[in-house]
């Protein structure tokens, strides 16, 4: 066998695998492909070095073999490039792929909210159920703001970061029963419309969504997202799909690890919200455009980075790797 015939004829082969061995992603047919030449490149260099044995030829593809396993395998390293690609690629697509779940838990949330607040102010007397007229007075007048101003800002950014993480959290980890994240909605959609009705009751509801729009928007959000998270889950093991239960449930769980992950970055930032705006004596108006300018960057960040990361078929499945973060198809 002619070596110098044998390399001019595959070498598109060999350009093209080191073509996709030097790309920082590849989509899914791109990942078929570079399979497929690494496979036929390793047969390529088990012929040149036993029919027509070339050193120059041998090096080129065992260099070329190397670069490609390195990639195939996923270097662990972190460097700066895979913290970018983290930010810009897979954390905003692991919220993007709950977006019309975490919508849906979000209207849940908001309708159980408004149906409370509005059957306190049809039922008036029913208020006293919640408490005497004193301790709702009390709420109403010093509990409700005093809360906000209990702790220093750096202790209460921290003590609520803390706590909604936790929650968020065990909606994630609990989402496989189908009824946790439900319930997690219902008891938060029924405390929050309850207080919102105790504020009405003393004439205080402007009070109420002063208090709690500024970091609530990010906040409730966040356990839009776990709730919705938890329950896409679920769906996985009643709709597999082309997988088995296991393998669905599975895939699934390790894609919405990430949204766990996030969770608490995002969490962080609507306590320091909580913490620094909330109980501060900016302006109302000032308080709130702050919070839903925060929000505005989030959805920003999910919605244009994600979608464009489902577009080119990334995802976050923690066994498929690629440039040493592991990711997998958009679901």
């Amino acid at each position: 066998m002619d070596s110098f015939a044998f390399a001019k004829v595959h070498s598109p082969q060999w350009e093209r695998l080191d073509e996709l061995a030097s790309q920082p992603h590849l989509s899914g047919p791109e990942s078929d492909e570079f399979v497929r030449l690494y496979q036929l490149t390793a047969g390529h260099l088990a012929t040149v070095r036993t029919e027509a044995p070339d050193a120059e030829v041998a090096l080129r593809l065992s260099a070329l073999l190397a670069k490609a396993r390195s990639k195939l395998t996923g270097a662990r390293g972190i460097t700066l490039a895979n913290i970018v690609d983290f930010f810009n690629v897979k954390l905003p697509l692991a919220f993007y792929r709950v977006r019309w779940w975490t919508l849906a838990v979000a209207i849940g949330f908001i309708a159980i909210f408004l149906t409370v607040l509005f059957y306190y102010r049809a039922n008036p007397d029913m208020i006293y159920v919640l408490g005497s007229e004193a301790a709702l007075n009390d709420y109403a007048n010093e509990a409700f703001a005093a809360y906000y101003r209990e702790h220093t800002n750096a202790d209460f950014a921290v003590l609520v970061w803390t706590n909604n993480a936790w929650i968020a959290l065990q909606c994630v980890a609990g989402g496989i029963t189908g009824f946790f994240p439900l319930f997690v909605m219902w008891q938060n959609a029924v405390a929050v419309g309850q207080a919102g009705a105790v504020m009405d009751w003393a004439g205080s509801l402007d009070i109420f969504f002063q208090l709690i729009l500024p970091h609530g928007l990010l906040e409730l959000t966040a356990i839009f997202v776990a709730c919705g998270a938890g329950l896409k889950i679920f769906w996985a093991a009643i709709a597999p799909g082309n997988m088995t239960r296991t393998q669905a449930i599975g895939r699934e769980g390790r894609q919405t690890l990430l949204v766990g992950f996030g969770l608490i970055i995002v969490l962080f930032i609507s306590g320091l919200v909580e913490g620094f705006v909330t109980p501060s004596y900016l302006p109302w108006g000032v308080k709130i455009a702050i919070g839903a300018v925060v929000l505005a960057l989030f959805w920003a960040w999910v919605l244009i980075l994600g979608r464009s990361a489902a577009r080119r078929r990334f995802s976050a499945d923690l066994t498929d790797q690629e440039a040493g973060w592991t990711v997998a198809y958009a679901g």
